[in-house]
């Protein structure tokens, strides 16, 4: 009977703590109200479903991808006390449009910049290591969506379901992402990569894909700042002119730019100065173009091996896409603002957990986040929010430094460099199934 009656004791109290002051441990109440006051959007606490508590269901959505809003709701504990137990669906349904997307679009850029300002990273010759990339994601087939997303389409058909073209920046030692742009499938990467320029750090290094070349865009993206340098593949048809040789593999190169590149950057430089390092790998020679021209603080012989980091922001995808979102083809949202607010919720989503694993991680000599389990991190926070409720809000912290010595368990074996996955074209599955059978065997 013992047992029963502190049973049904822990029962009774989960009722008791309806406060999202609870999460302050993964994000902080004060980064919220500044998210929400540079979005201008007013905090209504008399209501049953305050706007903070919104967002964590927002939130929960990346977390709990099998549940509704409904559900997550009432899981996460995060209405305030009530005489009533629950609330009606629609309630939350609108709740979620009072609160819309720029509200969390902006928490996120506050957290994330609080998140990279806060934590020291691994660097290489004094620079943070940056990556920056772009990502396709489905939205729900609507002519509304259609409208404002737009589809990928050739010359012999157009897609079926309306796309969503992202470009994130992200700090590839911890996987944390320190800005995001998103728009229709149709606007291009580089147009994208445009919006990220502001909110770069000093003293980093960005590693672009060779679809991001762009003197224009390298330019302005090194001269925004101090010490903001970039590293991109150099093309084949790369035409330079020799200022200096610095070595065997290593130059200092002139690029001229093109009249119509400076006249769409107004800042752009009839010339522009560059490195090019070469090196053979497997018999086969790698060329990398970087912004980083001095010889003394910048060794050629770790440049091109440097550039198989930007790998890092591929995997960070995979993460988004297969770990919370389990693999779905298509977000959940229908409308399309409320689409936008669930993709912000989902990079706020990645980046506590991330954040949590950069301070899992700092328990640990000479781990870097990025080699713990971001699956087995998730699933142990996923677990964090379900148990929260029955814990008293002293005895949170506690709770918290033990989900942080439990991720550490979770450290990933080292990478064999031998591994290769070679790309190749999968066939695109069938709608129905095929008819094997001819008309005499199906009488």
């Amino acid at each position: 009977m013992r047992f029963e009656s502190e049973l049904a004791t822990a029962f009774s109290s989960c009722n008791t703590f309806h406060t999202f002051e609870k999460y302050a441990e993964l994000l902080s109440p004060e980064l919220i109200k500044q998210g929400f006051k540079q979005a201008g959007v007013a905090t209504i606490r008399k209501r049953r479903l305050p706007l903070e508590t919104v967002l964590w269901s927002i939130i929960g959505m990346a977390l709990y991808r099998q549940k509704s809003v409904w559900d997550i709701a009432t899981q996460m504990d995060i209405m305030l006390p009530d005489k009533k137990p629950l609330v009606a669906p629609s309630a939350l349904v609108q709740a979620r449009q009072r609160l819309g997307a720029d509200a969390v679009k902006e928490v996120f850029k506050v957290m994330a910049q609080h998140g990279y300002e806060s934590n020291q990273f691994e660097t290489w010759a004094g620079l943070n290591l940056l990556a920056v990339d772009g990502v396709v994601w489905r939205v729900a087939d609507t002519a509304e969506n259609h409208k404002v997303f737009e589809t990928q389409s050739n010359q012999h058909r157009e897609n079926i379901y309306p796309q969503i073209r992202m470009v994130c920046h992200m700090e590839i030692t911890s996987h944390q992402l320190i800005n995001s742009v998103f728009s229709g499938y149709r606007t291009n990467e580089m147009k994208l990569a445009e919006g990220l320029i502001e909110t770069t750090p000093d003293n980093t290094l960005t590693i672009f894909d060779k679809g991001y070349y762009s003197l224009g865009l390298l330019n302005r993206w090194h001269q925004a700042g101090e010490q903001r340098h970039w590293m991109i593949p150099a093309r084949k048809d790369l035409n330079y002119d020799v200022i200096q040789s610095l070595g065997k593999n290593d130059k200092r190169i002139r690029l001229t730019t093109t009249p119509q590149a400076r006249k769409k950057f107004n800042d752009l430089p009839e010339h522009i100065e560059a490195r090019l390092v070469s090196k053979k790998i497997k018999g086969k020679e790698y060329r990398i173009l970087t912004s980083m021209v001095d010889p003394i603080r910048f060794p050629s012989e770790e440049m091109v091996e440097l550039y198989r980091y930007r790998w890092e922001i591929e995997l960070g995808y995979r993460e988004m896409k297969q770990s919370l979102l389990n693999s779905a083809y298509t977000l959940r949202s229908k409308r399309p603002d409320m689409i936008e607010q669930e993709l912000w919720g989902l990079l706020l989503c990645y980046n506590l957990i991330r954040q949590g694993m950069t301070a899992a991680a700092r328990k640990l000599n000479s781990t870097w986040p990025n080699q713990l389990s971001f699956t087995s991190c998730s699933m142990a926070i996923t677990q964090f929010f379900a148990t929260l409720p029955l814990s008293s809000p002293g005895n949170i912290p506690k709770h918290y430094e033990a989900l942080l010595t439990q991720m550490t368990y979770f450290k990933l074996p080292e990478r064999r460099e031998e591994r290769q996955y070679p790309r190749w074209v999968k066939a695109k599955p069938q709608r129905y199934p095929r008819n094997t059978k001819n008309a005499n065997q199906l009488n």
